[in-house]
């Protein structure tokens, strides 16, 4: 099992090893799906969460093993970079890859686990949640910034960013699953709509985030709508076309 850890965590190692080793049995289940799973863990006074990565297939374990970075590195290594420019996320703290004869087994993506009141997610469901507009208008100013520091977060979707409520009415924000990142020299106009495209299909929502990224922005709030609203309409088309594809698969396998 390869292991990396941040210096801060060193006096952690053998502690956070034994959690990996015990994974299947310990610690508390944050998240369990068909991909992925995610455990709570104590150390010390803080809480930590591990992120498991399933066995990749056949084609995916070589790859991972001789041409690309695995997702547990990826991860641990966008955190690094996203922190190192300013932009919020759980402080990185290691991550293991198991190999075998083949390529990459398992894998695991070690952070501290954040406590906020809310995700993106809570602003797309409850249009009456407290302080709405403004928590909006901040993470559209988050968002921005993102952009123009040339980072494009591939899974820009509403459950990525954890959001904590700060002093004097300001917001501060956290992207998680990290493991999907792109970083430009630049970030143009059109691949900056599309990277806010997956984060609600609703309209009155753009029109908020158009006027307030066109405060920061040299398009006007009318064509940044546009644009917006243009890239989201795609996106939830093909999203949608993929579940009906998804659906009819699940039927005739049936």
């Amino acid at each position: 099992m390869r292991n990396v850890f941040c210096k801060d965590a060193a006096f952690k190692k053998e502690l956070i090893i034994s959690f990996i080793n015990s994974f299947d049995s310990k610690g508390e289940l944050l998240y369990g799906g068909t991909r992925n799973a995610i455990k709570l863990y104590k150390v010390d006074d803080q809480l930590i969460n591990i992120k498991f990565f399933k066995v990749p297939n056949l084609i995916n374990k070589i790859a991972y093993k001789y041409f690309r970075k695995s997702k547990a590195r990826r991860s641990y290594e966008y955190a690094t970079a996203l922190l190192e420019k300013g932009i919020g996320t759980p402080q990185p703290i290691a991550y293991f890859e198991n190999f075998d004869s083949l390529g990459l087994n398992t894998s695991y993506y070690v952070s501290e686990h954040l406590e906020t009141e809310l995700t993106f997610r809570e602003l797309v469901e409850i249009p009456d949640y407290p302080d709405h507009d403004a928590i909006l208008r901040q993470f559209t100013k988050f968002s921005f910034d993102l952009h123009e520091k040339g980072i494009e977060f591939l899974d820009h979707s509403p459950g990525n960013t954890l959001i904590k409520k700060g002093a004097h009415g300001q917001y501060n924000f956290y992207l998680v699953d990290l493991n999907r990142m792109n970083f430009h020299d630049n970030m143009d106009f059109d691949l900056r709509m599309k990277n806010l495209s997956r984060l609600t299909p609703k309209k009155e929502m753009i029109a908020v985030m158009s006027d307030e990224y066109s405060k920061y922005y040299e398009q006007s709030s009318s064509v940044i709508f546009e644009k917006m609203w243009q890239a989201t309409v795609e996106f939830q088309e093909k999203f949608a076309k993929k579940k009906r594809l998804k659906k009819q698969l699940k039927f005739w396998k049936s």
